[in-house]
């Protein structure tokens, strides 16, 4: 690892302060992009993946190129995986929050399906690298290099699908549709769309500001600890990056708006997945994914599993309480983090 890092007592400090700033402004961030998602006329899957998906994956940019730049390349590659894979456990979370009936059933919506399968290619692409760690270009893998340009054809897709929709999910009584508000957001005294945008941004800076600290507190644990940096990366940091994303899922869930939060987590996920790209791009000793060894290919291989697990449970739509899913993906986070260990001992 190069450059300098904190000692133990400021980077728990510095963790602990992180958290307070997400866990406060993150309050604010479903209730904006709710509503100009209904002013914009984007509908709330895709607010989800692009407005509240990037804004709360910024500290996990942050945090991955600090990683990454410092030359620990196991921390920079658990950073945007396990941030997919603790977002992912954060729906289970939420399904047990929202009492009515199972949240994946109540959300149906093509767009977020589309969104966990395009979520599945990214994935499969850090595995592919991992086959052939010594192929690069420069010292960035060609893979990685796909990665932005997948993402952007998938938010194509999905544009797509929701203008000329080619399935429809069955309507239940428990299904919860994205119905926008009264557009005209001034004629009741409302914030001014222009205003919403503002705030966003500027929630956006505060969030984003946090990935400096994380990053900086993540690699201090490690070198005061001796802790695993994959294991680290995969559960403390990323817990922290991803808090976000729990705050305005919940939020969501309370207003009502499930296809927002659930858009949120899967596009959080995706966007997740362009810090893959960064964190080799930073990486400057080589290729990432040969110094990440085998433990990258163990958190890309279960965040894989996670996704197809959260899909499966999008498609099937198990109608009361917790679905397979809210308990298969909980399982399955844990064993990785098991194994982790186990392959540090």
């Amino acid at each position: 690892m190069t450059g300098s890092t904190w000692p133990l007592a400021p980077s728990i400090a510095a963790l602990a302060v992180a958290l307070l700033v997400i866990v406060f402004a993150g309050k604010s961030l479903a209730a904006t992009a709710d509503t100009l998602a209904d002013r914009t006329g984007m509908g709330e899957a895709i607010a989800g993946a692009l407005l509240l998906g990037a804004v709360t994956s910024l500290p996990g940019i942050a945090t991955t190129t600090i990683g990454a730049w410092q030359g620990d390349a196991q921390f920079a590659i658990a950073n945007p995986i396990g941030g997919i894979a603790v977002q992912t456990v954060w729906l289970a979370i939420a399904d047990l929050l929202y009492r009515r009936s199972n949240i994946e059933h109540a959300a149906a919506s093509l767009e977020n399906i589309m969104q966990a399968l395009v979520l599945v290619a990214l994935l499969c692409l850090p595995i592919v690298a991992y086959a052939t760690p010594g192929l690069t270009l420069g010292w960035v893998h060609p893979a990685s290099l796909l990665i932005p340009v997948l993402y952007l054809y998938g938010l194509h897709l999905v544009r797509r699908l929701r203008q000329n929709p080619m399935w429809r999910a069955e309507q239940t009584s428990d299904t919860r549709q994205d119905v926008p508000d009264d557009p005209d957001g001034d004629a009741d005294g409302a914030p001014s769309t222009r205003r919403l945008w503002w705030r966003l941004a500027a929630l956006a800076a505060v969030v984003g500001g946090t990935g400096y600290l994380i990053g900086q507190g993540g690699l201090g644990v490690i070198a005061a600890t001796g802790l695993p940096s994959g294991f680290v990366g995969f559960t403390v940091t990323t817990a922290i990056t991803s808090l976000p994303e729990l705050v305005t899922l919940i939020a969501a869930v309370r207003i009502g708006a499930l296809t927002l939060g659930i858009g949120n987590i899967l596009g959080g996920n995706a966007f997740d997945s362009l810090m893959i790209f960064l964190a080799d791009a930073a990486y400057r000793p080589g290729s990432v994914y040969t110094d990440a060894a085998s433990a990258g290919l163990l958190l890309a291989g279960s965040t894989t599993l996670l996704t197809v697990t959260l899909a499966a449970g999008l498609i099937l739509r198990e109608r009361r309480g917790v679905g397979f899913e809210g308990v298969a993906i909980p399982v399955v986070y844990l064993v990785t983090v098991v194994l982790l260990l186990v392959r540090a001992a």
